[in-house]
């Protein structure tokens, strides 16, 4: 019997890690861009003062949950065209990627309403101080005005990538994030001067401070959301063109049916980070803030995980498809070795460096010191969060998802959030003792899912067989 990480002999294949490589680099370094976009808005901003953080990382954790809605859509749509390629049916695959059309129309417009109905209450709701509420509601609302392309982001790319074709995402994001870094130049501050040799220039700027930041955001992902449609229409395989333009109740049942616990999954994440940040803002402006940039901060160094995390869906979705279960287990163990080989390798670096990292966003020495200290407690925990990534994308891209909803339920709420709440509330902790909570969670997260792996019972169900690849 075969089983993971059982024996030298059974370590995964050179080719398995090559195909991983192929189809998750871009995806990788297109994450990556995305986070540099990340990092210079929360520099910029940063360099306005600890208020100006507090107000944009605030409601960072809720576009989290927005965005979890759309990327649980997506990933069901990934499983069943992964799937169906995978058993050679390649027409109910093109109709399946069709239905990505109304996923987008319907989700957005339901999120738009209710992102922009709460804007203006939303930072009193989580516990902000009074004194950035107007800039944690500008914000929010100017970057959830263009959730309809924030959506086509998502779906579409995740369509493509199911599809096999992880660079159109990719280029389309280096040009939107290049976009996004010009707007923010042009917008957030009242200009730059620069001196090139003996010639000296001034970069113009709007002065718009938060609210620039949140227009370039809203504009660079509404060039990103069109832009990635219309690469979805060229393809051969996810075009519109030559497809019913109605709903298919069938596929997008079997989709939501798949979804629901993914989507609940991402509900229980989302509303935990929610609750999370809101137990942060308690703790005062400073708190918020070091904590605000080191999420910033650490989210570049899971990039690697989630880039490759797509791909391991992709594969384990055409290993599901064929009822392999030994191609499943290469999968699970080559995507494993690359994100932990590579996680560990820059959570050193998170380690040693998170003070002169946390010195690039903020001026601020007591923001500077506590983010520091909170990034190395994180640092340590990353290899054991790169295989919870890699095992996350093992069971979305077969579909598997109403067990790592309930253990979401689970970390999030009976760990991250209780124990948060009991260390605040009972003992007066700070910071510190709150990420330490977080990172309990994703270890004991992690184990759950490594020990559900183990498990024959869904194997069977889903009809796998020990086939020779």
């Amino acid at each position: 019997m075969h089983t993971l990480f059982r024996k030298k002999t059974n370590l995964a294949k050179p080719d398995m890690i090559r195909k991983l490589w192929i189809l998750g680099a871009p995806t990788i370094l297109e994450q990556a861009l995305q986070t540099a976009v990340l990092y210079v808005d929360t520099a910029m901003v940063g360099h306005i003062g600890a208020g100006a953080s507090a107000a944009v990382g605030l409601t960072t954790t809720v576009n989290w949950l927005l965005n979890g809605i759309f990327f649980s859509m997506s990933v069901s749509l990934l499983s069943f065209i992964a799937r169906y390629t995978g058993e050679g049916d390649l027409e109910t695959a093109h109709r399946t990627s069709a239905q990505a059309l109304w996923v987008v129309l319907s989700l957005s417009a339901v999120e738009t309403a209710a992102a922009l109905g709460i804007s203006p209450f939303l930072p009193k709701w989580m516990g902000a101080s009074p004194e950035i509420w107007h800039d944690a509601s500008l914000y929010f609302f100017i970057t959830s005005c263009p959730m309809l392309f924030r959506g086509s982001s998502v779906v579409f790319g995740n369509v493509l990538r199911a599809n096999k074709d992880s660079k159109t995402p990719m280029l389309v994001n280096i040009f939107v994030n290049i976009l996004n870094i010009v707007l923010n130049q042009l917008l957030i501050g009242p200009g730059t001067t620069v001196s090139l040799f003996t010639a000296t220039f001034t970069i113009p700027g709007a002065g718009l401070g938060i609210a620039g930041a949140a227009a370039a955001t809203a504009l660079s992902q509404s060039l990103g959301g069109i832009i990635i449609f219309i690469a979805a229409m060229k393809n051969p395989l996810t075009t519109l063109s030559g497809q019913r333009l109605v709903p298919d109740w069938k596929l997008l049942k079997c989709s939501l049916q798949v979804a629901l616990p993914l989507m609940g999954e991402r509900l229980v994440l989302g509303g935990g980070y929610v609750i999370f940040s809101t137990l942060v803002a308690g703790l005062g402006t400073l708190s918020t803030a070091a904590h605000s940039i080191a999420l910033a901060i650490e989210e570049a160094f899971y990039v690697p995980g989630y880039g490759m995390q797509t791909a391991v869906s992709t594969l384990s979705g055409n290993a599901a498809g064929k009822k392999n279960e030994k191609e499943l287990n290469e999968v699970a163990k080559a995507g494993s070795i690359i994100a932990v080989s590579v996680m560990t390798v820059m959570s050193a670096f998170l380690f040693f460096a998170s003070p002169l990292i946390m010195k690039i966003f903020s001026n601020d020495a007591a923001v500077i010191l506590l983010g520091a200290k909170i990034l190395k407690i994180v640092a340590v925990s990353e290899p054991l969060f790169a295989v919870l990534i890699i095992f996350e994308g093992v069971f979305h891209g077969i579909g598997e998802t109403r067990a790592p909803f309930l253990f979401a339920i689970f970390t999030m709420w009976g760990i991250r959030i209780f124990l948060s709440r009991i260390c605040i509330h009972r003992f007066g902790a700070g910071l510190t003792a709150v990420w330490i909570c977080m990172v309990a969670d994703n270890i004991c997260r992690c184990f759950l899912l490594l020990a559900w792996y183990r498990l024959k019972r869904w194997k069977k169900r889903l009809g796998m067989t020990q086939n020779e690849l």
